[in-house]
């Protein structure tokens, strides 16, 4: 049954898009240079790559052993609409006035051209498999969801089990809530049933086609829904980690002590009452998702090895943001802590950059619009807040920007508010409402957790005060200039803030 609906909606979408298929482009004299785009969904950086030893995902270690690993790269807002938007129109959420879920960036500007547009405009196949801009999870698999149809010549959605059958056995926090809170199911189903397998597949479908006629270029948008609440997975993925080996996070109070209001207003009152074993539990089904999305990943990148299209086709895999597991007492995103607005992020370049070499200079997803353009050639006279990646990679001494930033909201539609926090390589400072409602100051070099609010030590007034003129520089910098149109910029277009490191 499932795999006749998942046939049906593949059949669907190829019918739409046939003219597309015929490949009407003649061949260019330039050598082909395609874009295998992937995003994760709610995937933070647990990962084997990034250090985390109770992680399984030797396919995303593959990854970033042949490529780029970015060591600290941020969301321009931790939560998936926003992000999203801001990734596929490489503006700032100011910019571009997509602040919630539920939204897309034709409703406030329409003619701006997303990342996928610009590359059609260049005469690319741009084709999205799953979600690349807001679903709600799970109610929206199978369908477009929030997305922007004028983005893609391709589009397939297929939906597996854990959206049409098993919905009813997955355990959640709060009743008839999957996606807004935490919820689990070990799924007894084969691996091939469940939609981000159905997705993999196909992927290596698309770029089969993609490989036997060569006269387009294509960019391929993969978006998996693992490892978002519920935290579905094949039971098998669940028996590769232990609940017993979990690291529960503990002394949750202490650490809360010097946090102001607006800092903890992303947590939930069933996520602290969890017991310690529903506390292992989530955890173990968290990790059973990524090494589930990680096999996913794999499956798609071992096609496009086999399919001899590695060597022309530039490989990007983030997520939208972080997720927190339990640190300061919070779970799953909407915080300015490390944990919520820290992504991974891997980028594979033909011929860029030394196979396993790590950036350690703060990057943003606002910068991956301009990577892409830099590396295809692809032209827009859109405005474009990033910076091209490749010379950071090329160069991992390179310095960059300098700086990331990620901002939330807080409060009601008549009490809104905005928290944003400055990412340097060595600090992270946030304010609440312009410092109105509180501050925040961490040093990552001997406080990676962010456990000691340094905003009110004497000692580090200096360094504050440097820190918060360099916020309010880049903030300043996410708005359209003077009279609501966008100030047309260079592609690689960055503030020059001082500052301490």
């Amino acid at each position: 049954m499932q795999f006749s609906l998942h046939i049906c909606t593949l059949a669907i979408a190829i019918v739409v898009a046939a003219p597309s298929l015929a490949w009407p482009f003649q061949n260019h004299d330039e050598p082909r240079r395609n874009v295998l785009f992937i995003i994760s969904d709610d995937l933070n950086n647990r990962l084997g790559c990034y250090g985390d030893p109770l992680a399984k995902t030797p396919n995303l270690d593959k990854l970033a052993a042949r490529g780029v690993r970015f060591d600290r790269a941020y969301c321009t807002f931790p939560l998936c609409g926003p992000s999203r938007n801001a990734i596929m129109t490489g503006l700032y959420p100011n910019s571009n006035g997509i602040l919630q879920n539920g939204q897309i960036f034709r409703q406030t500007i329409p003619k701006h051209p997303s990342l996928a547009q610009a590359l059609r405009l260049s005469g690319y196949l741009a084709g999205r498999i799953g979600k690349l801009y807001h679903y709600n999870v799970p109610n929206s698999v199978g369908t477009n969801g929030h997305d922007d149809p004028a983005s893609w010549e391709l589009e397939i959605n297929p939906a597996g089990v854990e959206r049409m059958q098993e919905h009813p056995k997955i355990k959640t926090l709060a009743p008839n809530q999957f996606g807004a809170t935490l919820s689990w199911y070990a799924s007894p189903a084969p691996e091939s049933q469940h939609t981000d397998s159905m997705q993999a597949a196909d992927a290596a479908w698309v770029l089969e086609r993609c490989a036997k006629d060569t006269s387009r270029p294509f960019m391929l948008a993969l978006g998996f829904f693992r490892p978002h609440t519920p935290y579905v997975a094949p039971r098998s993925y669940f028996e590769l980690h232990d609940p017993k080996a979990m690291n529960v996070v503990t002394d949750v109070e202490e650490d809360r002590k010097d946090i102001p209001a607006p800092a903890l207003a992303s947590g939930k009152k069933e996520q602290d009452e969890m017991s310690l074993e529903t506390t292992r539990e989530a955890l173990q089904a968290y990790y059973a998702s990524v090494s589930f999305m990680d096999a996913q990943v794999g499956k798609v990148i071992d096609a496009l090895d086999r399919l001899g299209l590695t060597d022309s086709t530039l490989i990007i895999f983030t997520s939208d943001h972080g997720y927190h597991l339990g640190e300061h007492g919070l779970w799953q995103k909407m915080s300015l802590f490390e944990e919520s607005a820290r992504v991974p992020l891997l980028i594979v370049g033909p011929g860029i950059g030394r196979p396993g070499s790590v950036v350690e200079a703060p990057v943003s997803h606002i910068d991956l619009y301009p990577t892409v353009l830099d590396f295809t050639s692809a032209t827009t006279d859109a405005t474009l807040h990033g910076q091209s990646l490749l010379p950071l990679m090329r160069d991992p001494s390179n310095a960059g920007r300098g700086w990331a930033l990620t901002q939330v909201t807080r409060g009601g539609a008549e009490n809104k508010f905005f928290g944003y926090s400055l990412r340097t390589e060595r600090w992270r400072y946030t304010e609440w409402d312009e410092g109105k409602r509180g501050r925040e100051l961490y040093d990552h070099r001997v406080d990676p957790g962010e456990r000691t609010n340094l905003a009110s030590v004497p000692e580090h007034r200096e360094t504050l005060e440097a820190l918060a003129n360099q916020l309010h520089q880049a903030v300043a910098g996410t708005y359209p200039s003077t009279g609501g149109t966008p100030e047309v910029r260079p592609m690689n277009w960055a503030p020059t803030l001082t500052g301490p490191d």
